[in-house]
């Protein structure tokens, strides 16, 4: 028998011959012949192929076909020189109606039957282990010898006649500091998978013990690594079983067909179009990847809605990349609350401002384009007010279809949390985040605060409970937009309110959000949310990591989510709609053309004009 010592750098075609003489004793493939690609192997009925290939087109991130074989083939000569698929994997498995009815070294037995079956060679992670290893980063499962974790998840894959199962992955720690560095070393290699699909906790993959893979073995994490997950091509494997094909033979996992193709260094084809990761949330936790490009952009629109046309000292509030993280949260999001609302005009009825609901419903039409469950929550006194404003959003254009309007009052401890949850479940949450924007917010002493520090307490429910709550549920982030300081969410800046906002000490809320955006005027940071949605849904990067690499990219959709995006004659129209229900400017009171004192014409209108 010949032992692992120096089969990394043995030659593929020397490796196929051992394997085929059966003298490896080792259970997988992984750090061997490096700088090589391996492949995984299904091999089916050719009856099935045509079906099995479009399914692996329609999945390319698990499945990335590199050759197929014509029926009774057993060479691939654009992968190897040499090889005989009967023999040359170190281990395969049988499957017969969709059971594995045993592991087999050798398929000669079965060289009459595979006169009618076509092989599938299918791009594996092992390929880019030299990759990783050379950018710094441990391969955790080759340091302990053992082969590579993988798991079933709870994510479909795109079916395709009586090919269709959810994905498998393989799992890799990976120190926390080198998770970007991980990205980039595998972000091109699209024949080995490319890019993660998930980082952070396993449990947003449907995975609830990393301890146990379904495939392979288990692979310990150090202190400070992360779970990383790649698309894996044992999903071939479970298309296979559940299929139910008479005969089908594939590779045991971990028990690669060894190619003779190098895996070219890629460089990175610009520092524009390289990955980013950012985190998005602590608990669970989750990151995120989006393009330089993207991430460039949406800063962009970050330092636009960023200036301070009322001299308040806003400049001392910003916290940056608040915009880029909170929309890569809000991306991942399957359900969104949204609440706005500020009774700054006491005196009046309706008490409410024009700052507020037009970016809250510049958010939710990005949303409703991005097919996301979208809810609205306001003051009681206010719902026929608010009820009236949606209808005549979606007759403006501006929504496609009315939002759902909800109230909140309190009327227990556990209200905020029967709100929030199924039956008041935290594992069962209605909505994944929460957004306020222009939203009264509570202050230090528990009172509500206008500008002018006048206590508007009597006008305002206890929506802060629900940011409160989401505190405590795994899973619900929050965002808070304001302009001063004392808008819902700003909690997270109060020190810098109480410093720099003049009666900060007074008026500054308490109440914080997970990410703060704080814009000149309230609705900017809407406008600039939704824009920031549709860069995100327009990156390429971003989206296959939210597809988990399965299905296609809705490039037919794009056109969609262009035109939700808010406009100068949008929201023209719906700001004069706003003034016909006495919805006044915050800060004169008028019923003009004007958000925040601020003409709409050469200040606002051009504000959106370079959003988008």
């Amino acid at each position: 028998m010949i032992l692992t010592g120096g089969l990394k750098s043995l030659l593929p075609h020397v490796l196929r011959r051992i394997i085929r003489c059966n003298r490896l004793s080792i259970s997988n493939t992984s750090g061997m012949a490096e700088g090589y690609k391996q492949a995984n192997v299904v091999i089916l009925h050719e009856s099935l192929a045509d079906d099995f290939e479009k399914f692996c087109h329609a999945n390319n991130g698990p499945l990335p076909l590199l050759y197929r074989s014509k029926p009774g083939d057993w060479k691939c000569p654009s992968l190897s020189s040499d090889s005989d698929i009967r023999t040359d994997c170190l281990q395969y498995k049988i499957y017969e109606h969709g059971a594995c009815t045993g592991s087999l070294k050798s398929l000669k037995e079965y060289s009459e039957q595979l006169k009618d079956m076509v092989t599938f060679y299918l791009g594996c992670s092992f390929s880019f282990e030299k990759a990783v290893q050379n950018a710094g980063i441990p391969v955790r499962n080759v340091e302990q010898k053992c082969n590579v974790s993988m798991y079933k998840t709870a994510v479909p894959c795109y079916s395709v006649s009586t090919f269709r199962c959810n994905l498998v992955v393989t799992m890799r720690p990976i120190p926390e500091s080198k998770l970007e560095a991980a990205v980039l070393a595998t972000w091109e290699s699209k024949e080995a998978h490319g890019a993660p699909i998930h980082m952070g906790d396993p449990g947003l993959l449907g995975i609830q013990d990393l301890s146990k893979p379904d495939y392979g073995d288990p692979v310990h994490l150090h202190p400070g690594d992360i779970p990383v997950f790649w698309a894996c091509g044992v999903t071939g494997v479970e298309a296979v079983i559940n299929c139910r094909a008479p005969l089908a033979f594939t590779h045991s996992p971990g028990c690669m067909f060894i190619t003779d193709l190098k895996n070219d260094n890629v460089t990175v084809r610009s520092s524009r179009e390289a990955p980013q990761v950012h985190c998005i949330s602590q608990d669970p936790l989750h990151y995120s990847i989006v393009s330089a490009e993207a991430a460039q952009k949406i800063k962009t629109l970050e330092t636009l809605i960023g200036i301070d046309p009322g001299d308040r000292g806003i400049i001392h509030l910003h916290r940056q990349d608040e915009l880029l993280k909170a929309c890569l949260s809000i991306s991942h999001a399957r359900s969104v609350l949204i609440t706005t609302g500020f009774p700054t005009h006491f005196a009046y009825e309706p008490p409410e401002e024009n700052d507020g609901p037009p970016g809250a419903l510049a958010i939710a039409a990005i949303l409703q384009a991005l097919e996301k469950e979208v809810a609205i929550v306001t003051d009681q006194r206010a719902m026929n007010l608010n009820k009236k404003i949606i209808e005549e959003a979606v007759q403006l254009g501006i929504l496609k279809r009315p939002v759902l309007l909800l109230s909140y009052q309190r009327e227990s401890a556990d209200s905020a949390l029967m709100f929030l949850c199924e039956n008041g479940n935290p594992g069962r949450p209605r909505f994944d985040h929460l957004i306020a924007i222009e939203r009264a917010g509570m202050a230090a002493d528990g009172n509500y605060y206008n500008a002018r520090k006048v206590n508007i307490k009597h006008l305002v429910d206890p929506i802060d409970e629900l940011f409160l709550a989401a505190q405590t549920i795994p899973g619900v982030t929050t965002t808070g937009v304001g302009d001063g300081g004392n808008e819902l969410g700003m909690g997270k800046v109060k020190d810098a309110v109480k410093k720099h906002i003049k009666d900060g000490d007074v008026i500054a809320c308490d109440v914080e959000a997970d990410f703060t955006i704080v814009a000149g005027v309230s609705n900017w940071g809407g406008y600039a949310i939704a824009c920031a949605l549709y860069i995100l849904s327009t990156c390429e990067i971003h989206d296959r990591y939210l597809r988990k690499a399965v299905g296609f990219p809705p490039l037919a959709k794009k056109g969609i989510w262009l035109s939700a995006l808010p406009s100068v004659s949008k929201e023209e129209k719906l700001l004069k709609t706003l003034a016909q229900h006495g919805v006044r400017s915050g800060k004169t009171a008028s019923l003009e053309m004007e958000v925040d004192g601020l003409p709409f014409y050469n200040t606002h209108s051009l504000v959106i004009e370079k959003l988008l």
